[in-house]
């Protein structure tokens, strides 16, 4: 009888382990940023963003997530106010972008029978990121003096519904706040050049676009979290 209680213990451990639904796919879109140059538009995406993304979905309302994406940013003055378009500076820039954190569903999110399934969805975590610290030189141009990293807050919402068995499209809008006023050139460390605009407001970017994952797995055991 011992035997067969263990027998009954590691079985229940086994399917533990290997009875979650898993997520991988792609993301695509467009990328903005939002800070002291520029347009002061919050979602207006001008450069390209692309990244890969994984979950673990733990239960019908929410999933573990990480993700990494790369993004181009890019702002000019003359697209911004007058006194913006007076100054006329312009900067390109680039991240690169860790993030993990957890999703939450609107509606119950069930992968296991071959009914369709959709539901709005939110997104938050941490994310650290790559981008290059930068000043304006003699030249009145924003040029790249460092590699740097810092740390954001995601704040992501999108829809998500299944294309058949294991297929999931999504499409998301998910700002950044950063902990950096400086993507953009403004508050540069002062043995590089001198700040300008707001430098008690940190700098933003924000991805827009869509994902596509592959999902697989087995139907998930009850979990406490």
């Amino acid at each position: 009888m011992r035997y067969v209680a263990s027998f009954v213990v590691v079985l229940f451990f086994a399917q533990f382990a290997t009875s979650q639904t898993y997520e991988i796919g792609l993301m695509a879109g467009g990328s903005n940023y939002i800070g002291d140059i520029g347009s002061t538009t919050y979602i207006s995406p001008n450069k390209l963003a692309i990244g890969a993304i994984g979950k673990w979905n733990r239960s019908k309302r929410h999933a573990f997530r990480a993700s990494f994406l790369y993004a181009k940013l890019s702002a000019d003055d003359a697209k911004g106010d007058q006194r913006r378009k007076q100054r006329g500076l312009t900067f390109t820039n680039s991240v690169k972008e860790i993030s993990a954190g957890m999703e939450f569903n609107f509606w119950e999110w069930y992968l296991y029978n071959d009914k369709p399934q959709f539901t709005p969805y939110l997104y938050t975590g941490i994310t650290t990121f790559n981008y290059g610290a930068s000043a304006v030189d003699a030249n009145n141009r924003i040029t790249a003096y460092a590699d740097k990293w810092s740390f954001a807050i995601p704040m992501v919402v999108g829809i998500k519904k299944t294309l058949g068995r294991n297929l999931v499209i999504g499409a998301e809008i998910g700002a950044r706040y950063t902990f950096t006023d400086n993507i953009d050139g403004s508050n540069p460390d002062s043995a590089y050049g001198n700040s300008f605009g707001n430098t008690d407001n940190n700098d933003w970017y924000v991805f827009t676009g869509i994902t596509l994952s592959y999902t697989w797995g087995r139907i998930p055991c009850l979990c406490v979290f």
